[in-house]
Formats: structure tokens, sequence, C-alpha cells
């Protein structure tokens, strides 16, 4: 079988269709300019993901690339309307999710990938974790403190990365208030993002730039992982 090509990069009018589906959010217009959704959206998304197969076998095998239309990394861009007041049919966004093998939606630990017309970013974690989940990150945290600071010094190995998301104000249930990381165990989501700059989108550097970012993060996804009982 013969290796994927190398990513070049998205094409040019990827950014200029999202901007365009933002001013014309409805399934008239969509489907009038689908074929400009395939070729600057699907398609490339597609490619990407099948780029990111190999090296990201070498940093973890757990972590699926799956390469389909429906049902694979590529988030779906309909959005869920039927409990919103939003009523836009359409993401303005371009979501990829490597999610862990044992985990079945963007809840449980993964690597992501999004670009939107805000800002782009590479990053992983488990976004909006259930209550079970979330108390075994706290119980990891709060059992292996000195682990924890070990991945903590990883943000300053990624430029401009941060940990995304919302705080409880109080303690939580179970966590000591004295706590060497109590800032983090009040955390309801853990994610590392590292923003990059949306001209890189068109250019072949950057799928170096999203394998150097998962690979520098290993430390972070094993211990989430740990955490839940999950192999890395």
């Amino acid at each position: 079988m013969n290796a994927p090509a190398p990513f070049p990069g998205f094409p040019p009018h990827t950014l200029s269709f999202l901007h365009q589906l933002a001013q014309n959010n409805e399934r008239e217009w969509f489907q009038a300019h689908r074929a400009d959704y395939e070729s600057g959206v699907l398609e490339p998304a597609l490619d990407f993901i099948s780029a990111m197969e190999a090296p990201l076998a070498k940093i973890s095998p757990r972590f699926m690339c799956i390469p389909k239309r429906v049902g694979g990394s590529l988030l779906r861009i309909y959005r869920d309307t039927r409990f919103a007041r939003d009523k836009r049919p359409y993401k303005t966004n371009i979501g990829i999710h490597f999610r862990h093998e044992d985990f079945a939606d963007i809840h449980g630990p993964g690597l992501y990938f999004h670009v939107g017309l805000d800002e782009c970013f590479v990053g992983g974690g488990i976004w909006h974790p259930e209550r079970p989940v979330l108390d075994k990150i706290r119980q990891h945290i709060i059992d292996k403190p000195k682990q924890w600071a070990s991945v903590r010094k990883l943000l300053s190995t990624l430029p401009g990365s941060t940990l995304l998301g919302e705080r409880v104000r109080r303690t939580p249930p179970g966590c000591p208030p004295d706590h060497p990381w109590l800032e983090d165990l009040k955390r309801k989501d853990f994610v590392i993002a590292r923003p990059f700059e949306a001209g890189l989108l068109h250019e072949a550097d950057l799928h170096a730039l999203v394998v150097e970012t998962y690979a520098a993060m290993k430390p972070f996804m094993k211990f989430l992982c740990e955490s839940q009982g999950a192999r890395f």
C-alpha cells in the first residue's frame, strides 16, 4: 500500500467559504454552494486526517484517525438545533477530533484540530466531561500532584498554549481545600490549546506543527487516560 501524500495545506478558498457561510447560513445557499464546501472544507479535511494517521500512530495507537464523510474524525457541519434558540443549520468552523478508542464521543480523551473565523488552534484533552469522568481526573491530580506538576510544565514548551475551560467557584466535594493544585481541581474542562495563525492553514508546514504539538502533549494525554483507567 502506498503511503499517503504529504498534506499540502488547505486550499485558498477554505476560509472564504466559511466567511460566506456565516453570512448566508441557510440551506438554500449551502446547497447552491455545496461544490465549494466539498473542495474547500470536506475533501481537504479528509486528506488532512489521512495524513495524520501514521504520525499519530507513533505518538499513541489509541487515538483513531478515521477519514470518513460521516461518523469519522471530521465533526459534522450540521448543527443540532432541536433544543436551541439559534436555528442556523450550519457550523462555521472545521472541527476534527481524534478520539480515544475506548470512548464514544468528544467528552472522552481526544486530540483536536479547530479552524474558526475567530481562532485556529491545535489541542487535546477532555471537553465537558461527565461528572464520573471529571471526578476521576480530580482524584488523579490529588493522588499524583508531582506528576501533574510535571504535566503542567509542558505549557511552557508550547508557544501561546493555555488550558481552556471554566472553573467552579468553590472547592469541589472531596477535594482538599489546601491542595497545591486546587485551582486546577476546580476545572470543569481539561483541554490544552495551541493557537496558530490562520495563514498557516494553507501551508505545508501546518502538518508538522500539528504533529509537533500532539507529540509534546503526550504527558498530558497520558495523564488523562490513566485517570480513566484507559491505555495510552
